[in-house]
């Protein structure tokens, strides 16, 4: 403490290269610590995934669906791309997809969807099986993220933000998803933590 006390007196730049240097790091810590809830909902091939599958690992979230015709296309273009940056650095983390729309988006829709967009599933699930009152509650509950479907509208409300889940099943920091520079500050994290 003393030490940057010290340098920041003399004003020099090593001093302001320090504050950089703690802001960047200041980044990389959790921001969160929010419980999600559990569950245990179906995948695009009418699989069970639940939240105690994914304990022991990080993995990563968003909300999307199948109709959206604004954020949804350049979010899961950014998460396959996600995921083909976790292939290259080596990363084994599972990514998951919630429906905002589960009246429609049924496995076989999620599935082409998924299609369109390169998903490997070997690690991409796309989830849906509950209600609308379910996903808006659980998106509330375990993200913090808004989800709102208006009677009789086709579009959804809902949150673009890549949510963070650590291992023990808590959500610890949020990326926009619809920015591919976000992609890396992910990679960057898991690579700070996971290695």
């Amino acid at each position: 403490m003393s030490i940057i006390a010290l340098m920041s007196a003399c004003g020099s730049d090593s001093a302001q290269g320090d504050e950089k240097q703690s802001e960047e790091n200041q980044e990389i810590k959790p921001q969160y610590d929010q419980e999600v809830q559990d569950f245990s909902f179906t995948n695009q091939d009418g699989q069970t995934v639940s939240l105690e599958d994914l304990k022991g690992e990080y993995w990563v979230a968003d909300l999307i669906f199948t109709n959206c015709e604004t954020v949804c296309p350049p979010m899961t273009a950014n998460m396959a791309k996600l995921q083909q940056r976790l292939d290259e650095e080596g990363l084994d983390i599972r990514l998951v997809s919630f429906s905002v729309d589960p009246h429609n988006d049924n496995p076989e829709a999620l599935k082409a969807f998924g299609d369109k967009h390169g998903a490997d599933y070997s690690n991409w699930d796309f989830l849906t099986g509950y209600t609308q009152e379910d996903i808006e509650s659980f998106a509330s509950n375990s993200f913090k993220a808004l989800v709102s479907k208006v009677d009789g509208e086709d579009q959804v409300t809902h949150g673009t933000s890549f949510m963070l889940v650590s291992p023990e099943g808590k959500m610890i920091n949020r990326f926009n998803g619809t920015s591919f520079e976000e992609v890396e500050k992910i990679i960057e994290y898991l690579n700070h933590y996971k290695k």
